[in-house]
């Protein structure tokens, strides 16, 4: 054999190519041209122990530097409990990749259907599902599924004060599915609501997405717009963190139709990205219309509890041309992390959280002002753990000195404006330090 990782043998090899009509391996790549094929030798360092490869892992880590992170914009340093990577280890939970058998898949199932019912029970909404990519594309899947809940409208409303990245990847999405998307600008900071209502009386409008807590972190008040929207015979989106539910307005109390957001604040690490969490909950009307996975509880043959994967006709492994969705992988994992987080924080310790934040966050935005350097960009606006102010020093030297000095916040927002974070990870000593060094001349 030529590769001894590899299971196929010389004569396995031989058979093949002979099946196909190939007389060797490189006839597979006789399509692509001489000049792009690599000819040299590959620089590979020669194998290791497993004592030399742990050290030389550990010296490259040792390079790293690592910030005290006072940034959010949709991903947010929250604390993540020490017993979940215990938890989510545990044999029962680490059963099938795609949970379609359920005589094998109970572990999965049941911690689906778990983080389901709490999902449901934050957003205020009937139904939930799981194995969503991320905040943005559970946000482009609400508004498909918007525009199918309303049948012959095609066209939905996104506010401007929505992330940046929420925005480009639904008109992504939107593009390739006929579906047009109009974005409308936010007014002092927030979604403008008359603006809103004006386009509705087009009647072409199939959905609205609006943020509960939006780009600057202020917490958007909907008075009166589901009102507007189902007038429109339209569904209300909120894009909603997960996290700060637990202190303010739910998106059931605001009449919403369809919840969709990034649950990655629910203790998920940064992780340089991902894998995050995507969510997406609704009314029971729509439910059929739900992409994703969705998991039902019921009784087996002697009337014990058990889990199964329900309305799987739903999705693209079923049938394809007709699928609400063509979400195939399962982030059930990241669901699974959520769920313990959520079992193990509970009701108070999910408010202890944003208390934590909140204070921090204030004391923050309150000295941030004081040294005289930086002004309220949205002034009497309510925020909870972010904020945007305008600082009077260059944006890209206020960053390059927090960055030497060890911090990571400031993130531009554009026309001059910041935002800083800050979650319940960050002390006040730590805060004090950020403004010690902005103060530095």
């Amino acid at each position: 054999m030529g590769f001894a990782y590899f299971p196929h043998t010389d004569e396995d090899i031989r058979e093949m190519l002979g099946r196909i009509g190939s007389a060797s391996l490189d006839d597979l790549y006789s399509d692509v041209p001489e000049d792009v094929i690599y000819k040299g030798d590959f620089d590979i360092p020669n194998a290791m122990s497993e004592m030399e490869i742990r050290r030389k892992f550990a010296d490259m880590a040792g390079k790293n530097v690592r910030l005290k992170i006072f940034a959010g914009g949709g991903a947010y340093d929250h604390y993540s409990p020490a017993a979940i990577q215990s938890v989510i280890s545990r044999s029962e939970f680490l059963t099938s990749y795609t949970p379609y058998q359920a005589e094998v898949s109970q572990g999965t199932l049941r911690y689906i259907f778990e983080f389901q019912s709490m999902m449901a029970g934050l957003t205020g909404m009937d139904c939930a599902n799981a194995s969503m990519y991320d905040g943005p594309t559970s946000a482009a899947e609400a508004a498909m599924m918007s525009t199918a809940c309303t049948k012959k409208k095609k066209r939905v409303l996104l506010s401007g004060t929505l992330l940046p990245q929420v925005l480009d990847v639904v008109r992504t999405y939107a593009r390739f599915h006929g579906i047009e998307v109009m974005t409308v600008p936010g007014l002092d900071g927030v979604s403008d609501m008359a603006a809103m209502e004006k386009e509705l009386q087009s009647g072409d409008v199939a959905g609205v997405m609006v943020p509960g807590i939006n780009r600057f972190g202020i917490i958007e008040n909907f008075e009166g717009l589901s009102d507007a929207v189902h007038s429109a015979k339209a569904l209300l989106i909120i894009y909603s963190d997960p996290s700060s539910l637990a202190v303010i307005k739910t998106p059931g109390e605001w009449g919403a139709d369809i919840v969709c957001g990034e649950a990655q604040t629910l203790g998920i690490p940064l992780s340089f990205g991902g894998p995050y969490l995507g969510f997406l909950c609704c009314r029971k009307e729509f439910v059929r219309k739900m992409p994703g996975r969705i998991a039902g509880e019921t009784t087996d043959a002697d009337g014990k509890r058990c889990y199964v994967l329900t309305l799987q006709a739903r999705e693209q492994h079923i049938r394809r041309e007709k699928a609400t969705s063509n979400i195939c992988s399962n982030q059930s994992l990241m669901a699974l992390y959520a769920a313990v987080y959520l079992s193990l924080m509970g009701p108070s310790g999910l408010k202890r959280v944003n208390d934590l934040s909140y204070g921090g966050a204030h004391y923050l935005h309150s000295e941030l002002l004081k040294t005289g350097l930086f002004s309220d960009a949205f002034p009497g606006r309510k925020f909870l753990k972010e904020f945007a102010v305008v600082p009077a020093i260059p944006v890209k030297e206020l960053q390059d000195r927090l960055v030497r000095n060890g911090y990571f916040g400031a993130l531009s927002c554009g026309d001059g404006i910041v935002t800083f974070c800050v979650t319940e990870k960050r002390t006040k000593e730590e805060i004090d330090g950020l403004i010690s060094v902005i103060r530095r001349k």
